[in-house]
């Protein structure tokens, strides 16, 4: 029993410290959808900045980790926030992954070269380098207590349990009882829906990131005595925390932080108590977290429904479009050549070493590309793919195996386990598959690549250079000049590989994969083949660099370096494979550069590096691209050519065959009737003037004109495609207009330009949209949803007596409702606190027809509130029977614009079908002559 006692008092310990860090995981995920692999980093910066104010500026242990905790940790989490999250939430989960694995690499480094200045300029500062044995906040040393005869606590434990049982309080109350609690948990459902509402997402967002970096400065100080200063160690327990993050989906906070709890008790009982043929597996205890990780990935993540979506990682513009292969190609093979001529000339032989290693680098780097870059999936465990890869040419290279024999061998086993890793592959996707192969990479490090047969001991295996006929690669010129030669055969054919049917399938696979389906491409089949190319690359390459050491080690190739790769390979670019080549070259060549000619600091190289992960918030295509089209515009403006090729294609104008456009409201520049304006304007709240929208470069609404008045109802109807969701995304300010006016009337009936006004703000002054669909928060209780609008509990009853069933039902989630009583918990907070302006969008989509009345009777309820409406809905017949103005639109256009009552089945068939019928041709006519 005492023994049992002893193993959960210790597991809590180190639970308490994986409950805290992925809490603030979760808490960062939740608001800002950015999964960060930064967090262990935080948490070292804070043990960094905890340990020099109260070791080398003698501040007492309490007040310095009060500084750190409240003041220095959200500090960074703020200002990472403003500089970086809030742009990385906007892009794809690829630049997000790398970015935060760059700002993994760059915190550590710059925290320590800070310290280093400071200590050079005269500060008395401590050494920042792998110090063990650190105080904590408690006496030093720690006072002990026996609770029972060989069961004892130290005054560190307690210090931790105690914060962590205060920290689990807080942060209960604070998601479950506040009203910053209720907004963070409704952003997670629906950021966009939140900001529709009236709450800043990006005010949220800073706040939980505060909190999270908060929370990683409340582990860098408890764990400071358990860990050594390094930065390794908290990157570690941050990947075992995510397994705690997994169990509560990302999503809640009072489950990952148990979850945290457990594992850190089911870790050492399973050390303490697993069986004793466990033994003979070594490493596999260190290993059971990142084991339970894997599988929690596997059995919780769920495959969100993809079908009828489009692409969301569609590639960019390719800015050499319409270029010759020659051209095209020239400047890489006038570089190839350069280099290939200034290794038999000029080059010293330190620097020809160095550009060996860089192109066997770079052939690893290329295995980026396949999987990544051409597949879409994020995978962490090239390192591991390496790793074997050279272990087994070695294992056979010392049984007398020829070099190229041991390479075939190390590349089929190499492939093979990319084939293994890739199962997940066929549940998860995005950075959930990230995780999952950053897992099984672990995995390798701590139990397959130590078994004795295979890793040799600690010193490995030889890889001897091979000799072929009279070329002798263990010169390093002849080695580079090969290595440049098969660098560029790779090359060709994963450039083959992307122009035959196979790459297209990839292609399809990765863009929507039910289609791709629908196709008769096997996604099961493409997504093998991705991971045991991508793989096979990686041990192809893995086995010359090893060659190039001439030795390979089971620690040689960590999964920590697979990070630090993937970083330096999307930031150089990732789509291309002649980038993986510049990424090899400049991992191989710049730190030294940097140390002749720049710095001796260890740390600036590693710094940089990381900040060309940063990088990507700016540009996810990447500094060589970046490099590369600016290059291309400078030439292009010089030429007087312009990039055209660069920029989408514009929509052609398209002809309406249902009457000329109708300008609604008169220009500032158009004379009118000074009494006649002031009545026509007297009711009107929200106009839209010459507006023209699109995404992505595409432009979508092409000039339109509307009004919208109090107490009045404007049906937008038209075909699927016309612009109508558009047109209410540039209403209620989720999509700027590239040029045109969004204006609303003040109190007093002036005229305001919002057009530039945000979301949030646009809620704040009135203009409420309400999404197609649901316009609810799925996981928030039907008094939760009801609170996001509707701040008083006296609002709230208002509601509950206008509708009974709400009230029974009022800590109900709103996801398990039926899509009627969804429907109406959106309308019904309106009801009670109306907004000036009301944008729906397909408020009936989805409904019974006894619904849709239901709807449009509170639609027309609105109205006799004052309440100003504009509704898009394809139900015409519905829609006619409660609108006092209809307005058609076709193809980006408003095409007719007039009262209910001459609207005919002219103008409907125009609408829906643009097929132009005589009445609505004469009826145009005539409003063209008026």
């Amino acid at each position: 029993m005492s023994e049992l006692l002893v193993f959960v008092i210790s597991g809590l310990v180190t639970g308490a410290i994986y409950a805290l860090l992925a809490s603030g995981l979760v808490l960062a995920y939740s608001a800002s959808g950015v999964l960060n692999f930064a967090h262990g980093a935080t948490a070292f910066l804070s043990a960094l900045f905890f340990y020099e104010v109260n070791q080398g500026l003698d501040v007492p242990p309490v007040p310095a980790a009060l500084l750190t905790v409240f003041v220095f940790a959200p500090g960074l989490g703020w200002l990472l926030d403003r500089i970086m999250f809030r742009k990385l939430a906007k892009l794809g989960e690829t630049p997000q992954i790398v970015a935060t694995i760059g700002l993994l690499v760059a915190l550590p480094a710059l925290g320590q070269w800070i310290v280093v200045l400071l200590r050079d300029a005269g500060v008395d500062l401590a050494p920042p380098d792998n110090q063990y044995g650190l105080p904590g906040v408690g006496p030093n040393p720690p006072v002990q207590w026996e609770i029972r005869h060989g069961v004892g606590i130290d005054s560190n434990q307690l210090i931790t349990w105690i914060v962590t049982a205060v920290v689990a309080v807080a942060l209960w109350i604070l998601m479950r009882h506040t009203p910053l609690g209720l907004r963070l948990r409704a952003s997670v459902d629906s950021r966009t829906l939140t900001e529709l509402r009236g709450v800043s997402a990006d005010r949220l967002s800073g706040i939980a990131w505060m909190l999270s970096a908060g929370l990683a400065g409340a582990v860098g100080v408890l764990a400071a005595p358990l860990l050594a200063l390094s930065s390794v160690d908290y990157t570690l327990i941050l990947f075992v925390s995510a397994a705690a993050a997994v169990l509560g989906r990302f999503k809640s906070v009072p489950i990952a932080f148990g979850g945290g709890l457990l594992l850190g008790v089911v870790q050492n009982l399973v050390a303490g108590y697993a069986p004793s043929w466990t033994d003979r597996i070594t490493g596999f205890r260190t290993a059971v977290p990142f084991a339970l990780l894997f599988v929690g990935l596997l059995v919780l993540s769920r495959s969100k429904r993809s079908a009828g979506t489009a692409a969301v990682d569609a590639p960019p513009p390719d800015y050499l479009a319409g270029m010759s292969p020659l051209r095209r190609w020239a400047p890489w093979l006038a570089a190839g050549l350069f280099l290939a001529v200034s290794l038999y000339t000029w080059t010293t032989p330190f620097w020809i070493g160095l550009i060996a290693q860089g192109l066997a680098a770079s052939l690893v780097f290329l295995s980026f590309t396949v999987v990544t870059g051409l597949g879409g999936m994020v995978s962490l465990a090239q390192a591991t793919f390496v790793t074997a890869s050279a272990l087994t040419a070695g294992l056979l290279m010392s049984h007398g195996v020829s070099f190229f024999l041991a390479l075939c061998a190390g590349t089929l086993a190499a492939a093979l386990l990319g084939m293994v890793v890739a199962l997940p592959a066929l549940r998860l996707s995005g950075r959930m598959l990230a995780l999952a192969t950053l897992a099984l990479a672990f995995l390798g490090d701590q139990v397959l690549f130590q078994m004795r047969w295979l890793r040799n001991g600690d010193v490995g295996w030889e890889i001897p250079r091979p000799v072929v006929g009279p070329v002798d690669l263990n010169d390093d010129r002849a080695l580079a000049l090969a290595l440049l030669i098969i660098v560029a055969l790779v090359i060709v054919l994963i450039r083959n590989l992307e122009n035959s049917a196979s790459g297209r399938a990839m292609l399809a696979v990765r863009s929507a994969p039910p289609a791709a389906m629908a196709s008769g491409v096997s996604v099961l089949r493409t997504k093998l083949a991705l991971f045991a190319i991508s793989a096979g690359i990686a041990g192809f390459g893995g086995v010359f660099w090893a060659s190039f050491n001439t030795r390979i080690t089971a620690t040689e190739f960590t999964a920590m370096n697979g990070l630090i790769w993937l970083a330096i390979v999307v930031a150089a670019g990732i789509r291309r494979p002649q980038f993986a080549v510049v990424a090899g070259l400049t991992f191989a060549l710049f730190p030294h550069i940097m140390e002749d000619y720049v710095t001796d600091s260890p740390y600036v190289p590693v710094i940089l590096f990381g900040l060309a992960g940063l990088a990507l918030a700016g540009n996810p295509e990447g500094w060589v691209v970046q490099m590369a089209e600016g290059l291309h515009a400078l030439r292009g403006r010089v030429t007087g050519r312009g990039k055209a090729s660069a920029v989408p294609p514009q929509v052609p104008e398209p002809r309406v065959e249902a009457g000329p456009v109708v300008a609604l409201a008169p220009h500032a520049d158009e004379p009118q009737d000074g009494a006649e304006a002031a009545a026509d304007a007297s009711d009107l709240l929200l106009r839209l003037r010459g507006i023209r929208a699109g995404y992505a470069g595409v432009e979508v609404l092409h000039g339109v004109d509307l009004e919208v008045r109090s107490g009045s109802i404007l049906a937008l109807l038209g075909a699927n495609g016309a612009g109508k969701s558009t047109t209410c995304a540039v209403a209620a300010g989720l999509l700027a207009p590239t040029s045109g006016i969004v204006e609303l009337a003040g109190e007093r009936g002036e005229f305001r330009d919002i057009t530039r006004l945000s979301a949030v703000r646009r809620s704040r002054d009135g203009v409420l949209l309400a999404p197609e669909g649901r316009g609810i928060f799925p996981s928030l209780t039907i008094d939760e949803n009801l609170s996001m609008w509707l701040r008083s509990a006296a609002e709230r009853d208002r509601v509950y007596e206008r509708f009974p069933n709400l009230a029974a039902r009022r800590k109900v989630v709103a996801g398990s409702l039926s899509g009627g009583e969804q429907q109406q918990l959106t309308v019904a907070p309106l009801l009670v606190r109306p907004p000036r302006v009301l944008v729906a969008d397909e408020p009936s989509l989805g409904l019974a027809p006894l619904v849709v009345e239901e709807i449009f009777r509170f639609v027309v309820e609105l109205r006799e509130l004052g309440v100003a409406l504009l509704l898009v809905e394809e139900k015409a017949s519905e829609i006619l029977t409660v609108a006092d103005t209809v307005a058609f639109m076709s193809v980006g256009r408003v095409s007719w614009c007039g009262p209910r009552s001459e609207v005919d089945e002219d103008r409907l068939t125009a609408a829906y079908l643009g097929i132009a019928g005589s009445a609505a041709s004469d009826a145009g006519h005539s409003e063209v002559a008026r």
